[in-house]
């Protein structure tokens, strides 16, 4: 298996990652790229598959987000990225922040006792209920009903979920905390182990969605744009698939890394690569999954998949297959049809190759 020089750390797990070198699609841009990748079409408005996920399965943790999203910054495309589209509200994705406080305003504001804001949050309640019964196709209002009632929960449980101050100063070292360019995103990942700890269904972290400090700055440094992306973001993942196997939690957590593109392998400009959704490449690894192999592949430029192909539709269908859902039977019922993911496309066969080989 060929892993860069840029990801060292990454090359340590070989053996427990499935490699697919065929991965394409057919948005150029990166908005419409990235909605395709989550939601199954280039156009804003539809379920992402976090929301496709725990529409299906639900949570395991009543006290925290069933879905969780951590970025770096402003996400380019918004939050249609991880919103719940048709599906009711209360299926999008939970932003957690920057930083060393993900999530703000958890405290109970000084002089206010449990009892008081439980009182305030009945009264709240009764009067959206009151208003809802007007209206009972707004999901947007149960939507909030239901976020009140989480966000009083999470006061008693998110702050101790968040909170990596105890972590040993081993496992900090373990995803690059303190350590200059790794320690953003080995924040990111070592809270989403806690949080995989704790039963949160789904958990989205994305790199490089800050305007200006992010991949795309390949396209005039190739080089000093990879070098640092790729130093943010190598210990730290490599990081979480140690700890996930050590704690014996890989074999239940499935773990995949991918793009919305990758990079064309013709120069722009003098050192650039541009957008390239033709060929590019993503990795699977834990649930059980067969590990040390690679999936499909390229002729010998790069440009376009020969062997074994998988479209964005047949990665989500295999990613909900390996959920124990069926992309076919996993619908809605909307605008006079049932409605998928993967819309009328996507097929799951890759999965036999995951579990099988």
């Amino acid at each position: 298996m060929e892993i860069s020089d840029l990801f060292p750390h990454m090359a340590t797990h070989a053996d427990n990652l499935t490699l697919v070198k065929s991965c394409h699609g057919d948005a150029f841009d990166h908005a419409p790229a990235m909605f395709l990748q989550t939601t199954g079409s280039q156009f804003p408005g539809r379920p992402c598959l976090g929301a496709w996920t725990v529409y299906g399965l639900g949570s395991e943790n009543q006290n925290l987000p069933s879905y969780v999203v951590m970025a770096d910054g402003a996400m380019k495309w918004g939050p249609q990225g991880y919103g719940s589209g048709f599906l009711p509200a209360v299926y999008q994705g939970t932003l957690f922040r920057n930083g060393k406080s993900p999530v703000l305003d958890l405290a109970t504001p000084q002089g206010i006792n449990n009892k008081t804001q439980r009182a305030t949050l009945d009264l709240v309640g009764d009067l959206d209920r009151q208003h809802l019964a007007s209206r009972p196709y707004d999901s947007d209002l149960e939507a909030r009903l239901a976020s009140y009632e989480l966000a009083f929960r999470m006061q008693s449980e998110a702050p101790e979920a968040v909170d990596i101050s105890k972590e040993s100063e081993a496992t900090k070292k373990l995803y690059g905390i303190g350590e200059g360019l790794s320690d953003d995103f080995g924040r990111k990942c070592l809270l989403a182990r806690r949080l995989v700890e704790r039963g949160v269904r789904f958990i989205q972290l994305f790199s490089g969605t800050h305007l200006g400090d992010d991949w795309d700055g390949a396209h005039n440094d190739l080089t000093g744009s990879h070098n640092k992306m790729a130093a943010k973001t190598d210990k730290a993942i490599s990081g979480l698939l140690h700890d996930l196997r050590s704690r014996g939690l890989a074999d239940s957590t499935l773990v995949i890394w991918g793009s919305e593109f990758g990079r064309t392998p013709l120069a722009e400009g003098r050192n650039g690569r541009d957008h390239h959704p033709y060929a590019f490449s993503t990795w699977f690894s834990g649930a059980g999954l067969k590990g040390g192999r690679t999936y499909g592949s390229t002729d010998e430029f790069g440009l376009k998949p020969v062997e074994n192909p998988l479209m964005v539709h047949d990665v989500n269908a295999t990613i909900l297959r390996l959920m124990g859902l069926d992309h076919l039977k996993l619908t809605y019922f909307y605008q006079g049809r049932d409605m998928r993911l993967t819309d009328v496309h996507g097929e799951a066969e890759f999965t036999k190759f995951l579990v099988n080989g």
